[in-house]
């Protein structure tokens, strides 16, 4: 039998929803400067602009707090080697890493949205496909010599050069 109670006959809650929290939010405000920043660069050279890309990553990463801005320094240098042809850009205010203008994967710092570790991240872009589930984020609170060339080897793999 249908409930005959309507949606105003429902308990009233405490809580208010306002929608994204403030990490969120900061997060698309970093997206939209990305933005600006990136129709500012319109008509410039690819060359102009790729190096202005990867300036914004290393500022960004130079910003970050200490235990973020170690993890954050090795990841960059294990992208660009792993993967010299992704270039570096800002993903919602965080160093991503990108084919095409597609991002491929992305680091994002525990700051950012005050997380007990900081994660990496890949895209679907990423060729990281393993039978019917694979992972697509890992968290990193350290990085030793293994893990970094287990890094190395998935970015290798997402860019479709290597199997992980």
């Amino acid at each position: 039998m249908p409930s005959t109670k309507s949606p105003a006959d429902a308990p009233a809650t405490t809580e208010k929803y306002d929608g994204f929290t403030a990490e969120e939010r900061a997060a698309m405000k970093d997206h939209a400067r990305e933005e600006k920043k990136a129709a500012a660069r319109r008509g410039t050279s690819r060359a102009q602009k790729a190096a202005a890309e990867a300036r914004d990553v290393l500022a960004k990463i130079a910003e970050m707090p200490d235990a973020d801005r170690v993890l954050a320094e090795r990841i960059h240098e294990i992208v660009t080697t792993a993967a010299p042809d992704l270039a570096p850009k800002l993903w919602y205010g965080m160093p991503a890493y990108a084919r095409d203008g597609k991002v491929v994967c992305h680091f994002q710092s525990a700051a950012k949205f005050t997380s007990r570790y900081a994660t990496l991240g890949f895209s679907d872009q990423a060729a990281l496909d393993d039978g019917s589930v694979w992972a697509t984020s890992y968290a990193v609170r350290e990085l030793t010599a293994a893990d970094e060339e287990r890094i190395g080897a998935l970015v290798e793999k997402a860019v479709g050069r290597a199997a992980a």
